[in-house]
């Protein structure tokens, strides 16, 4: 797949590229109420005191079929996670995680196994778009040493800052032996549309899938839109917020933090409040027919499902930023 590097076009571009948008789904978490809706009592004390957990929340990757090649936004959780002792940091550190959230991760839940409910393996894929480094975004990663794996410079820059682990950045499963990672940078915006963000990504060169700033919840977080022809636009969040009810419009949305991190904090984000037509999708939104899905999967057939149809040639070769 030769793909031009991309100049941040960022025009409407041509939707048709996009044959096919999927969720699937690498378990659940359950997660602090404090952590889900915020509190006035300081991080620690909540956190090593809170007594409750809320119901559980899916931690989902978004499966992107483009002519040119398959696209991940996210990796999911890892099922190490809950089989191995030794997954997360000892002494305090790891304390910190494991009061943090409870992850329910079965055999069926890798990213290898939801891979093949749509017909794919983790080779097929050519690019993984990383919203930020946590752990419930990057638990793929080993299975993916054939994809070209983009994340921003700014969130890449936070694993060379003091106490990555502690601010919910596990360097021993970013930094793995033989992964092809590229920095990402955003550049000038000339596209009406994408106010009020001043600065985006064409990932694919066509206007078609198109990274967009939100810091926030941590300082190189990115959300990815995702533009169609004759569905609505999609916009991947990652953990901008945790539900789409939860990003008011017009006013800027607050950053919730994400289950993985150890140092949650509520930042206020860019929000396009101008594109009401923009379908916000979570990491946790329901899967099908319920969340941002039901305006997109609307009109098809649902015993057939869209990515037999829509198939991307696998090319090999591609060129991606960074």
């Amino acid at each position: 797949m030769d793909v031009p590097v991309p100049a941040s076009r960022t025009e409407p571009g041509s939707g048709d590229a996009v044959k096919a948008v999927s969720v699937v789904g690498t378990g659940t978490v359950r997660i602090r109420p404090e952590h889900l809706y915020g509190t006035r009592k300081p991080l620690y004390w909540w956190l090593l005191t809170s007594r409750q957990w809320t119901p559980p929340q899916a931690i989902n990757v978004y499966v992107i079929e483009h002519v040119r090649g398959l696209i991940l936004f996210d990796t999911g959780q890892d099922r190490a996670s809950v089989t191995d002792d030794g997954y997360f940091p000892s002494g305090f550190t790891g304390l910190i995680y494991r009061r943090l959230a409870r992850f329910d991760i079965g055999e069926q839940d890798t990213l290898t196994a939801q891979l093949a409910t749509l017909g794919y393996a983790p080779a097929d894929v050519d690019i993984a778009i990383l919203s930020h480094l946590h752990q419930d975004h990057i638990g793929g990663l080993p299975e993916l040493a054939d994809a070209d794996l983009l994340v921003s410079a700014d969130e890449w820059g936070e694993l060379s800052r003091p106490g990555p682990e502690l601010r919910g950045f596990l360097r021993s499963h970013i930094q793995l032996p033989g992964l092809r990672w590229r920095q990402v940078t955003m550049e000038q915006a000339n596209d009406r549309e994408l106010a009020p963000f001043t600065q985006s990504l064409d990932v694919m060169g066509d206007g078609s899938l198109v990274l967009l700033p939100t810091p926030g919840h941590t300082a190189g977080s990115m959300s990815l839109l995702v533009r169609r022809t004759h569905k609505p636009t999609l916009l991947l969040t990652g953990d901008l917020a945790y539900h789409a009810d939860r990003m008011p419009r017009p006013a800027p949305p607050l950053s919730a933090a994400a289950a993985s991190s150890p140092t949650p904090r509520a930042t206020s984000s860019r929000s396009p409040g101008n594109t009401p037509a923009w379908s916000y999708c979570p990491p946790t939104t329901p899967q099908p027919p319920g969340g941002c899905w039901p305006a997109d999967t609307g009109g098809h057939d649902a015993s057939v499902p869209e990515h037999r149809h829509h198939r991307p040639p696998r090319r090999r070769g591609l060129r991606v930023p960074g």
